[in-house]
């Protein structure tokens, strides 16, 4: 007999980034007495990684669980950028509605209409909270038609159109109704989860269904697998079988070892768990997103929709360089490989694969920021390794024509500023599909363009909006190649001999264009140290020392003066370096070299190529 558990609300907070999820999940928590009266709270708690915290986004989606007026509401906070939606997809199978976050002065954005239209898809019902009401520039009505404009752009039903919504301050720790209302605290946002919010349902004495959605990893227990009971009960020491619906081969016979359940930020072992329950389950070794846990007797898969496939790959390599092994802990081929197929248990967007060489991996993940993460997480533990410059995958049609992915790109600049970035953009063949003008002076821009004329683009864009400009991507379609792009126009200066640098050599080369490097880095041959004013690469040497004379003292380098040098981040060296070069990374330097560090079999490469 199918029940509703109307002591448990399950829901997604979902919005585009930076629009105030996991701020206003904080509030949920403190305002229902999760924390003790004296305990010390951090903000945007639910951020538990280094990288979440230090960039203001979430990564991967989180679970916990509240109480109030005795139902049990267990909330997923969810990643907002583009490049970690493989996470929102899943976790929208274990909910029963959502909670839509949009900002009341930028309103809505492309991220906003991806999560929305996943929902309404999957037809949740939605809570709209208009966040940051108390902005100076916030226009909380115009952002509600905003909204409902989406709504009818992504053909909701009727029912879906009827969406509640409330404005809130996440950060000032309150929710209202109506904007004349007065600022008290969140109960206005949990009675509407309590009110709209369906509670889930399901057969309680039917045999077990467990749908997993999410994959966390221990050190300690291995796999934990998180997921719904859609049906039956699950208990410790149960038998079960995996099976999973895009594999019809997958029947694994496994024990229930550990079981828990969310109670604010902690998991808690629990011996049974019922209908509508989100439950993490330990112990099954190969456990993986899309499994469905079963029960022997009747082991039937809960369909789930494929993941979405990588758009951009680059190759992780052995570092070589002569400076390698000097920095990290972890440098061979094996404890990198190690480190890649471990991120593969917890992020299924990833792809790991061999290449000709035994020193090096073909990584493939839903873009630059994707693998970037990855890149600054290895680089923390100790990794030390190179990577290549990032290239899209492409298709084959039917025809055999090459597809190439096509994202579409939304742009809020500053007026002044959209002649450049229409310029720069069509010369890496984006086609403007719209231009309208928003709050404050900004123009809204809509692009079409290759994935691969975005690589390298959002170093350029921060300089030519003078850090003013958002810029938002998300991935439309595969279609055919739009033809050659040229990444850069400016080559590079290279280290003609090994050493140190010093500022006499230095002094030479910055007439030539700008230096990545200062007096006194270690350098080798074929090290990049900085970018040519010209087209062309040119060998400069660093290391060269003024020859001493009766009437020329060594003291005389003191007076030249050197420009600063560019310390490009990790982001801009991956952005900056063709595709001829490497970033060589360490847990203490970055730094840019050519593939070929020779510079006479560069020639003779650069002659048969």
């Amino acid at each position: 007999m199918v029940i509703s558990r109307e002591d448990i609300r399950n829901v997604a907070i979902v919005a585009h980034v930076d629009h105030g999820k996991t701020t206003l999940v904080d509030e949920l928590l403190k305002q229902s007495g999760v924390f003790r009266e004296n305990q010390e709270v951090g903000e945007r708690i639910m951020d538990s990684n280094d990288i979440e915290k230090e960039r203001g986004i979430t990564i991967l989606s989180k679970n916990t669980a509240v109480y109030y007026k005795g139902t049990k509401i267990n909330i997923i906070d969810t990643p907002g950028h583009a490049d970690f939606s493989g996470e929102v997809e899943r976790v929208l199978k274990m909910v029963n509605g959502i909670i839509l976050v949009v900002d009341a002065f930028e309103g809505v954005m492309p991220q906003t209409k991806f999560v929305l239209r996943k929902a309404l898809d999957l037809d949740l019902p939605v809570i709209v909270c208009v966040n940051k009401i108390d902005r100076p520039e916030a226009r909380p009505d115009e952002v509600i038609d905003e909204v409902l404009e989406l709504f009818m752009d992504l053909d909701a039903s009727d029912e879906q159109l009827e969406f509640p919504y409330v404005y809130a301050s996440a950060k000032a720790g309150y929710a209202v109704l109506q904007m004349e209302d007065g600022p008290e605290n969140m109960t206005p946002l949990f009675e509407t989860i309590l009110n709209y919010i369906p509670a889930p349902t399901g057969d309680p004495d039917a045999e077990t269904q467990v749908l997993i959605s999410t994959i966390d990893y221990n050190e300690y227990v291995g796999r934990i697998g998180i997921g719904k009971v859609d049906n039956g009960k699950l208990k410790v020491n149960q038998e079960a079988v995996v099976v999973n619906h895009h594999n019809p081969d997958r029947k694994a016979k496994v024990r229930i070892s550990k079981l828990y359940e969310f109670d604010g930020l902690n998991k808690v072992d629990v011996a049974e768990s019922s209908v509508g329950s989100i439950v993490a389950v330990s112990g099954i070794s190969d456990l993986s997103i899309g499994d469905t846990i079963c029960s022997p007797e009747n082991p039937i898969a809960i369909p789930f929709q494929k993941i979405e496939e990588p758009t951009i790959a680059m190759n992780f390599m052995v570092n070589d360089s002569p400076l390698a092994g000097q920095e990290g802990k972890f440098v061979t081929s094996r404890q990198i490989r190690d480190r890649l197929n471990r991120e593969l248990n917890t992020d299924v967007s990833l792809r790991v694969e061999d290449t000709d060489s035994t020193d090096s991996f073909k990584v493939s993940g839903r873009g630059e920021l994707h693998l970037s993460v990855l890149i600054e997480n290895m680089r923390r533990e100790g990794y030390e390794f190179a990577v290549s410059k990032a290239e899209v995958l492409y298709h084959k049609d039917q025809n055999g024509k090459t597809l190439e992915p096509i994202e579409v790109a939304y742009i809020d600049v500053p007026d002044e500023y959209t002649g450049v970035v229409i310029e720069k953009l069509s010369q890496r063949k984006g086609e403007l599909q719209n231009m309208s003008s928003v709050n404050g002076g900004y123009t809204r821009l809509e692009f079409l363009i290759p994935s691969r004329g975005l690589i390298g683009y959002r170093g350029d864009f921060l300089t030519d909006t003078r850090g003013n400009g958002i810029i938002n991507t998300a991935f439309k379609e595969y279609a055919p190649y739009k033809g050659d792009i040229s990444y850069r126009p400016n080559g590079s200066l290279i280290s003609f001999e090994t050493g140190e640098s010093v500022t006499y050599g230095l002094f030479s080369a910055q007439e030539r264009g700008t230096l990545f490097i200062g007096a006194g880095e270690k350098v080798y041959a074929g090290m990049v140290i900085g970018q040519n004013a010209k087209a062309e690469d040119i060998e400069v040497n660093v290391c060269k020392t003024k020859h001493l004379t009766n009437t020329r003292s060594s003291g005389a380098d003191d007076s030249l003066k050197l420009s600063p040098p560019t310390i490009l981040s990790q982001e801009q060296a991956l952005d900056y370096i063709n595709t001829d070069e490497l970033l060589e990374i360490t847990p203490k330097s970055l730094r840019i070299r050519k593939k070929i560090l020779d510079h006479r079999m560069r020639k003779r490469a650069a002659a048969k190529g």
